[in-house]
């Protein structure tokens, strides 16, 4: 009896030790995130949202589902290894997200109630960046929506924005950006009708841009007609100096020169105008002009260099800033953002055995099988890179301090994936 007793207690007590080693490990291998969805149309809890955990390091693959509750709550269940991830709330059909780096335990969304048509929803710019070699003319073009509408709403439907492009063209690539979001791609769908296309993607309250590239045949001039469906500030054509302008009417002023490039400017251009204008002539877009950043030259801002231009270099008045100062970035440097987001995607490709590192938001070090001080210093180098950018945009820091800061961030994140490969 006694050593059936003695028996039973080992077997109790082997038992509770495998139960505590189970807890353990279920302990570190999940953990919750809990967050609260806030619609901002009517400043209320948003109820019975579909709320979803993306892994990013296995391509947008789903690891966790729920619904928000009467209060707006929810609790996602998440593989504490380490990775990245996304938190996706669909709210009458149109996604918004919210980045969740490894040790994130609670997020905040806000989202919006959706409408084909929305009012607030207007133009800043539609921007044509143009270049001609023999045969191929090949075009970029940027658009810029803000939506001001109030109470704010996001506009969504299979037209959510719609375009035209001239006759023949080829699509290369295509790019949107929603407020406070970097480029992904997103494709325009033909309307039914002759060169009217449309994205079919939320334009939710703030900045939205869309670019597009494509290619047209060339003989060497060329006759644009494009129509405008959303109201527009500034329409503006920019191509290289050794190419020609002529519009077709006297929608178009000149804008003046900027990095080797003319640029013509029409403003205020209401809904349904079609602008008619013409190219011809051959050349490329000055490499200085693609590689510039947004500081550079500036007129308004009375920051860059000195102007040398005949008559004394005076610069305009500051009562009356540059119009094209906002976005200046896009114009010249049109597919600068989209190239960083590839440099991150690439940086973020590591081994499975590896720390999966932090997305585009800041983040705590990520505990792993690399060293930590190794991840940190990822950490660090990649948010100083989109703070470095970031004060490009804004025309911060000048020329010469970006490349210098540019060139020995790049070699510091080379020699940290370098050393977290090893």
């Amino acid at each position: 009896m006694i050593r059936f007793i003695a028996r039973s207690l080992f077997d109790h007590q082997r038992i509770a030790r495998v139960c505590t080693l189970l807890t353990l490990t279920t302990s570190c291998l999940a953990a919750n995130i809990t967050g609260t969805v806030t619609n901002k149309t009517v400043e209320k809890p948003s109820a019975a949202d579909d709320v979803v955990l993306l892994k990013l390091s296995e391509g947008m693959q789903e690891a966790a589902r729920t619904k928000t509750d009467a209060q707006g709550k929810f609790t996602l269940p998440v593989p504490d290894d380490g990775g990245q991830h996304l938190v996706r709330v669909t709210h009458q059909g149109v996604n918004y997200f919210r980045p969740a780096p490894a040790g994130t335990t609670s997020v905040q969304v806000d989202v919006y109630d959706a409408g084909k048509q929305v009012d607030g929803v207007a133009g800043r710019a539609d921007i044509m960046r143009v270049q001609a070699d023999t045969g191929q003319m090949t075009i970029t073009q940027l658009f810029v929506l803000q939506n001001n509408s109030k109470p704010p709403r996001t506009q969504m439907s299979e037209r959510s924005f719609e375009f035209t492009l001239p006759e023949g063209s080829i699509v290369d690539a295509s790019l949107a950006a929603g407020p406070g979001g970097m480029p992904v791609n997103s494709a325009p769908v033909p309307t039914g009708e002759k060169n009217r296309y449309a994205y079919v993607f939320p334009i939710r309250p703030g900045e939205t841009k869309f670019q597009i590239g494509y290619h047209v045949p060339y003989s060497g001039s060329f006759s644009f007609q494009p129509q405008v469906f959303t109201p527009m500030e500034d329409v503006v054509v920019m191509l290289p100096k050794s190419m020609q302008f002529s519009g077709g009417s006297s929608d178009f002023a000149s804008g003046g020169e900027e990095k080797g490039m003319s640029i013509f400017v029409a403003h205020n251009v209401p809904v349904r105008k079609t602008l008619a204008f013409s190219v011809s002539g051959t050349g490329q877009i000055p490499r200085d002009a693609q590689d510039s950043e947004a500081g550079d030259g500036q007129v308004a801002s009375g920051g860059g260099a000195p102007d040398n231009r005949p008559g004394g270099g005076l610069g305009r008045p500051e009562e009356t800033p540059d119009p094209l100062h906002a976005y200046r970035w896009w114009i010249i440097g049109g597919l600068g953002a989209a190239l960083v987001v590839g440099a991150i995607v690439v940086m973020n490709q590591k081994p499975r055995t590896q720390a999966a590192t932090a997305p585009i938001a800041s983040a705590p070090a990520v505990k792993s099988a690399v060293s930590s001080t190794q991840v940190s210093l990822l950490e660090a180098m990649k948010e100083e890179l989109f703070q470095l950018e970031t004060e490009r945009l804004q025309g911060k820091i000048s020329d010469v301090d970006y490349q210098q800061a540019k060139a020995a961030l790049d070699l510091t994140i080379k020699r940290a994936i370098a050393r977290s490969k090893a």
